[in-house]
């Protein structure tokens, strides 16, 4: 099945729409992302470890929730849907806290991502054709095994994540 995705401007306006086999590899063409931090009421940070087969940072940990904005669907609806079908929470849009939303860019894409946080102490159960494992980490865990190794655990792009939302914490302070 072909995903389409809505391409989208610096200023995240839409201007077209692409297949993902188009966006994944050009990093000229802006495409949608929504990223759910799912926390526990204790504090911890829920993190999935990718899929060996998947074609970025296999087997790297990586934020709780990331996938990318249908076209036509907004950046709230993507964040429900994709937490669903990665973790199994079936939880309301009602309890998805927005945090900010930035433009990302590497060498193989450019993302405009919007970020929401949830606080969810029920059952996870992993989409095993995305995730190979998954729990809850704290944050000096996270930041201790980063510090201890060479070859990183973690995605470059939920390390950036993390930075922005210590970031947003720091600043409403």
């Amino acid at each position: 099945m072909s995903e389409n995705f809505d391409l989208v401007d610096k200023d995240d306006n839409k201007i077209g729409r692409a297949l993902r086999s188009e966006v994944h590899g050009n990093p000229k063409l802006i495409h949608r992302v929504a990223h759910v931090l799912v926390f526990n009421s204790a504090g911890e940070l829920y993190l999935q470890k990718r899929a060996m087969n998947k074609i970025v940072q296999p087997g790297k940990w990586d934020t709780s929730v990331g996938g990318h904005v249908d076209a036509g669907e907004d950046y709230p609806g993507a964040a429900v849907r994709e937490t669903a079908e990665e973790l199994g929470i079936t939880a309301g849009v009602e309890l998805f806290e927005y945090l900010y939303k930035y433009l990302h860019s590497n060498n193989f894409e450019s993302e405009y991502v919007s970020s929401f946080r949830i606080t969810w102490d029920g059952p996870v159960t992993i989409q095993e054709s995305e995730i190979d494992d998954g729990r809850f980490w704290s944050i000096d865990e996270i930041r201790e095994t980063e510090a201890k190794t060479n070859d990183s655990i973690f995605t470059p792009n939920f390390l950036d994540e993390l930075d922005r939302y210590l970031g947003f914490i720091r600043d409403r302070r």
